[in-house]
């Protein structure tokens, strides 16, 4: 299944590129951001989008600005905040009658829920992170997810227990103190990529296939 190339008109900024994938019996739809170092075509997102295609839910992936660019520092955030709502209002408009999500992969799950933070996406009725970057490596900290509590919607974390930008005795206090809104779903030892060691006799393309499952099932109930 080939993904439709589109272009996105983001509010005082330029358009950017996105790709729609869509199943023939669709049952849901997830806005998906890239993370800081990879755009929405990276081997990753893409495994990503066509396992969900797979599992019958549509996604639209998205440029932020500076990688449409083809810059390496990121965008500041009202200008991802802006380009997150682009992209939720193209989901909404293209998704039809199917509930809607939004999230994204680290620093575009992260975006993603400071933006619905700041103010509701129209329509998205809850928030999937792929590896959400509680902090920088070396730098355990919870300051960035203040933000999470002013959330009103459903959130789901797929964290590697190995993420060094996640330390789980940093996370799991965070999660539960978001309360029912939010679920934690671990894939052992698997690391900020979703990578698990060759002696855990698991491979990447198997990690990924446990997280969309759960991904799916949570939709679902949502």
């Amino acid at each position: 299944m080939d993904a439709e190339p589109i272009t996105i008109a983001i509010d005082a900024a330029a358009p950017v590129s996105g790709l729609w994938l869509a199943p023939a019996k669709a049952n849901a739809c997830l806005v998906l951001a890239h993370g800081a170092g990879a755009g929405m075509t990276h081997r990753s997102m893409a495994a990503t989008a066509e396992g969900l295609a797979a599992r019958g839910v549509a996604t639209l992936r998205y440029q932020f600005p500076y990688m449409e660019k083809g810059g390496k520092r990121v965008d500041p955030p009202p200008v991802a905040h802006a380009a997150v709502r682009a992209a939720a209002a193209e989901g909404l408009r293209r998704a039809g009658k199917l509930p809607l999500f939004a999230g994204g992969r680290s620093f575009g799950g992260r975006m993603t829920s400071q933006a619905q933070a700041l103010a509701p996406l129209e329509g998205v009725r809850g928030l999937v992170f792929f590896a959400f970057p509680l902090h920088p490596a070396g730098k355990p900290s919870d300051e960035r997810a203040t933000h999470l509590s002013a959330v009103s919607v459903p959130m789901l974390f797929l964290q590697g227990t190995k993420d060094t930008l996640a330390e789980l005795d940093l996370l799991q206090p965070l999660v539960a103190r978001l309360g029912p809104l939010a679920t934690l779903a671990l894939s052992d030892d698997a690391d900020h990529s979703f990578h698990a060691p060759a002696k855990t006799g698991r491979k990447d393309a198997e990690v990924l296939a446990q997280l969309l499952d759960t991904a799916v099932a949570w939709m679902a109930a949502h």
